[in-house]
């Protein structure tokens, strides 16, 4: 019964839920495997999606009740200032500081591309995409 109830309670909040989304952010960073890589930098783009109830923001139009993209935009530039060598572990720096600075927002889904990646060969981007749903507490 009470596993129904919680099953209850979390497909409620999706019929709810809408989606913030920042689109083609750009960056110069210095992320990379190699050492090159962080010494040089090069230029990265960030797309970034979040998932949240929206109710209050549309019924009340208030900023607090939805996710204020300015202080998304600022949380993705602070993580990208940060030196990572996989774009797997800064996507998931981003996606932990959504979750930090944002308490009622249930998934985030962050890309980051590569421009040129060192391969070998051409190619335009290399991009990393990581989905990750809010833990939920289930005492």
């Amino acid at each position: 019964m009470v596993i129904e109830v919680k099953q209850a309670i979390s497909l409620m909040k999706l019929i709810n839920m809408g989606s913030v989304s920042l689109e083609g952010l750009e960056f110069f960073a210095y992320h990379g495997y190699y050492d090159e890589e962080q010494k040089v930098g090069n230029k990265y783009a960030v797309d970034i999606t979040v998932n949240t109830d929206f109710d209050l923001a549309a019924e009340k139009d208030i900023l607090s009740g939805t996710v204020n993209y300015e202080v998304l935009y600022k949380i993705i530039s602070l993580e990208m200032s940060k030196p990572a060598r996989m774009l797997e572990h800064l996507g998931k720096r981003i996606i932990q500081s959504a979750f930090d600075n944002f308490p009622f927002i249930n998934s985030v889904e962050v890309s980051i591309s590569k421009f040129n990646p060192p391969i070998g060969g051409v190619c335009q981007r290399a991009r990393v995409s990581l989905k990750e749903l809010r833990p939920h507490d289930d005492k």
